[in-house]
């Protein structure tokens, strides 16, 4: 116990680091995954095609190349190189990314829902935007609940995977402490925190479910 005691400062510096990528992507790519999803169910096959493609792009690569592509092959383009620091070219890939996939579960939500609820909207005068405001929306966000529950605590053990970029996340954190001390404690110390972090969320989430669950009563 001393010695995790010793390590646990460090631990937690790399567990902010964590934090901070998994809140800023969520922040970032729910969002965006909405808008996408809304794109490619629009009737303008160029927006709906060029989505389509940006999807399947994103879902069939590993994450871990599109890190390395955003921080390392990016500047290297012709003419439009960009060069991002580590945290940012990070955000950037992560939100890409986890984008596809909520916009693909957006999209199934939002097909779920009848279509005669599009016509009773319509009837009561409703354009568009409201109708998808007051009347989709709503029930869409009951039914991705547990997809976007699995989703979000997959990007919680994602973020290992900006060890690559040398930023000292969690698991890079006690990788060099490993190295260091030749112990294995710290990563059964990264193992609890990485449970902590998904057992947290699965309560919340489940809460969320339970909330709305209710509503159907």
């Amino acid at each position: 116990m001393e010695y995790v005691g010793t390590i646990i400062g460090p631990m937690l510096d790399g567990t902010v680091v964590t934090l901070r990528m998994f809140f800023v992507t969520i922040a970032l790519s729910l969002p965006l995954g909405l808008l996408l999803a809304l794109g490619r169910i629009s009737r303008y096959r160029v927006i709906s095609g060029g989505i389509g493609v940006y999807i399947w792009l994103f879902r069939g690569t590993p994450l871990m190349l599109q890190l390395l592509f955003v921080y390392f092959a990016l500047p290297l383009l012709p003419y439009i190189g960009i060069r991002l620091d580590d945290f940012p070219a990070a955000v950037l890939a992560f939100v890409l990314n986890y984008a596809a996939y909520f916009a693909e579960i957006f999209r199934a939500g939002i097909q779920s829902i009848d279509r005669g609820q599009y016509e009773g909207a319509k009837v009561l005068g409703m354009n568009y935007v409201q109708t998808m405001r007051r009347i989709i929306l709503p029930q869409v966000v009951r039914r991705v609940l547990p997809p976007i529950s699995n989703e979000t605590i997959t990007l919680v053990k994602d973020t290992s995977l900006i060890y690559v970029l040398a930023m000292n996340d969690l698991l890079r954190t006690a990788r060099t402490i490993v190295q260091r001390d030749f112990s294995t404690t710290p990563f059964l110390v990264a193992a609890g925190f990485y449970l902590v972090m998904t057992l947290v969320l699965t309560w919340l989430f489940q809460k969320l479910e339970r909330r709305y669950a209710a509503y159907d009563e």
